[in-house]
């Protein structure tokens, strides 16, 4: 996975444990594409005080994921999930009895929403 989406990724799941600052400098420039100078006008700081918030922000997220593993149980769920669901297009595919195909077709939509409720 690339580096800034894994970093985008983690300061959604642990970004409230972060400083409100640290939090919102990551945001800007994970999310929002701004730069460190855009970041600093902003926040009427240096640049490198903004790369400092970012680097020890950073830093903490991936300690937050190192110790609690959301983010790891949260993509191997979202693979179950995927797998799941394929096995059950491939039994709905393959039956012709139209009550089965309802109720598997129910299932599916619950599976999906599971997943979504994942990200």
């Amino acid at each position: 996975m690339e580096e800034n989406v894994k970093i985008s990724m983690l300061n959604e799941i642990y970004g409230k444990m972060l400083t409100k600052k640290q939090y919102e400098i990551i945001d800007d420039y994970y999310n929002n594409d701004l730069s460190l100078s855009e970041i600093a006008q902003n926040n009427e700081i240096t640049r490198q005080a903004v790369r400092d918030i970012l680097k020890k922000g950073e830093k903490k997220l991936f300690e937050y994921e190192e110790n609690l593993l959301l983010m790891e149980k949260t993509l191997k769920q979202g693979k179950k999930i995927e797998k799941v669901l394929g096995q059950l297009e491939t039994i709905q595919k393959s039956n012709s009895n139209q009550k089965i195909v309802s109720e598997i077709q129910s299932i599916i939509s619950e599976v999906q929403s599971l997943g979504k409720d994942l990200h």
